[in-house]
């Protein structure tokens, strides 16, 4: 058995982790691939198929948390067949979208189950890894990581190969059911891997900690960014149905006080509670851009080249984070100092991306942002793994949590918002005629920010499609929604940007303390 890891079927277990984020990649990949097919079925507006893309983001939080809390109680095992069950079942529920009447409840709910089935997977995933790898997490869970790019690459091949085509390949055309079901095969795959291994405890569950102490770290601080981003998820689904005003944060209250019961009203630590909302941060940033990357793209130049830009930036991101370890103890830098370094040039990247006209461009810009982002999340784990081994997987988890459904109340239907605002604002400003004849019935909402009515999105779609033959007033509605794509990636770079002066400060504070180490459980106050 090799002294950098603490079992002998390290390797069968990472890389079986490696392959069950390889099917969330996959999903998540075909997913954005087949947005204009829902567009153009059932006359989604970007806000709502932000709303939808979101939910494959907010059940990871779900999935996630209440892993994190049972992963050491109950077994890996079980819980990875939890996610296989969710995987399925996802499957049945997403197929079951028919007609513009039930589309949104049907897709909505199959992609929250999919994300719970992600979630409840890298519950295992994750403290699994830092557990075997004690000595150079870092490197191991990025490692674990890249297959969350590979997923998307092996995702955006298929959703070409079997529906309109790619890399000059044509399709077959099929439709995005078949497509969708794809992420079925490497869901078989993780199963099999996973079938008939035994599994570690976690340094914490090791020496006997108990639930209480593991939850210490996270304490009233900590719990109070999950609980505000629950209490928007909450509200968004619950308070429709039951009519009770701010029903979201009083659901979240009851969870912090209940928190606070099970930690004796622990405060938490101030770090944790920076780096959770850091991640909030990350979570928005890369998975929210990425669920509308290759949309963007697609519609700035071609589906073609937007499937070609995605695979490019997925690839750059799998390569990269084979090279943590190298950037770690040749280059020197450590994991804040990698996490400053990324934010910046993610922030360059995608201010340069909003600019780009040309193909050329966009392969410089979007691989700069790429490489910025490469880092962020698995980096992240890494921190939290070695600065709070004693919170074993609940740390971790919630961290992951905090990250996803940021992703889904944020970043997703933040963008999706700002798409729809932005093309709005142009095509009045331009057109305002056509605007006033191209308007949606509904308005998109987000958040606290004035809501916009957007542009009607079967009409953008057939706009985008009539090509040559496109009417003067299709193309002002294409030329607003590319004016609005690309005020959208200007207002996404700021999110990097910020993170880099938080990341900076981290800086500061572990030079004060004499750099930045990995801790033992005992070293912990």
């Amino acid at each position: 058995m090799s002294t950098e890891t603490t079992v002998p079927n390290a390797k069968r277990l990472l890389w079986a982790g490696f392959m069950a984020i390889l099917a969330a990649g996959v999903g998540f990949a075909l997913r954005g691939g087949i947005f204009g097919d829902w567009k153009t079925a059932f006359g989604f507006t970007d806000g709502q198929l932000g709303a939808i893309g979101g939910a494959g983001f907010s059940g990871f939080c779900f999935g996630i948390i209440i892993g994190g809390v049972l992963v050491d109680k109950i077994g890996y095992g079980k819980l990875v067949a939890v996610a296989l069950a969710g995987h399925i079942l996802s499957a049945f529920v997403t197929f079951g979208a028919s007609t513009p009447q039930n589309a949104y409840d049907f897709l909505y709910w199959g992609m929250f189950i999919f994300a719970f089935a992600n979630g409840t997977l890298e519950a295992v995933a994750n403290p699994l890894v830092a557990t075997i790898f004690p000595q150079n997490r870092t490197h191991y869970l990025n490692i674990l990581h890249a297959s969350w790019p590979l997923g998307m690459m092996v995702g955006v091949v298929a959703s070409g190969l079997l529906g309109g085509g790619i890399f000059g390949i044509t399709g077959l055309g099929l439709s995005w059911k078949i497509q969708l079901g794809f992420y079925l095969v490497p869901t078989i795959a993780y199963a099999v891997m996973f079938m008939g291994q035994t599994f570690p405890k976690s340094e914490a569950a090791e020496k006997g900690a108990s639930f209480s102490e593991m939850f210490k770290d996270v304490g009233i601080l900590g719990s109070l960014v999950a609980c505000y981003l629950l209490s928007i998820f909450l509200g968004n689904v619950l308070g429709p149905v039951i009519h009770i005003n701010h029903l979201g944060l009083y659901l979240a209250g009851i969870l912090l006080i209940a928190v606070g019961v099970i930690t004796r009203f622990s405060f938490g630590s101030l770090l944790l509670f920076v780096l959770f909302l850091t991640h909030a941060l990350v979570g928005a940033v890369e998975l929210g851009t990425d669920s509308w990357i290759e949309n963007i793209t697609g519609n700035l130049f071609t589906p073609a080249e937007g499937k070609l830009l995605f695979f490019y930036t997925s690839f750059i991101m799998f390569s990269l984070r084979f090279c943590a370890e190298f950037i770690e103890k040749k280059i020197g830098l450590s994991p804040i100092g990698l996490l400053v370094t990324a934010s910046l040039i993610a922030f360059g990247g995608l201010t340069l991306a909003s600019s780009m006209t040309t193909t050329t461009a966009a392969l410089i810009a979007l691989g700069i942002y790429a490489l910025g982002k490469t880092f962020f999340w698995p980096t992240m784990l890494a921190v939290v793994g070695d600065r709070f081994p004693r919170s074993g997987a609940v740390a971790m988890s919630i961290m992951g949590g905090i990250g996803m459904l940021s992703a889904g109340l944020i970043g997703g239907p933040g963008l999706g918002y700002a798409k729809d605002r932005f093309t709005a604002e142009s095509l009045q400003k331009e057109a305002p005629a056509v605007y006033a004849s191209s308007k949606a019935s509904s308005e998109t909402k987000f958040l606290f920010l004035a809501p916009a009515t957007a542009v009607a999105g079967d009409k953008v779609e057939a706009a985008k499609k009539a090509g040559a033959n496109a009417t003067a007033d299709q193309k002002a509605i294409v030329a607003a929604n590319q004016a609005g794509d690309r005020a959208t990636l200007k207002a996404d770079s700021y999110v990097p940007l910020a993170m880099a002066a938080i990341y900076l400060l981290l800086l500061f504070y572990f030079k004060s303390l004499g750099g930045y180490r990995a801790l033992k459980i005992e070293e912990q106050v």
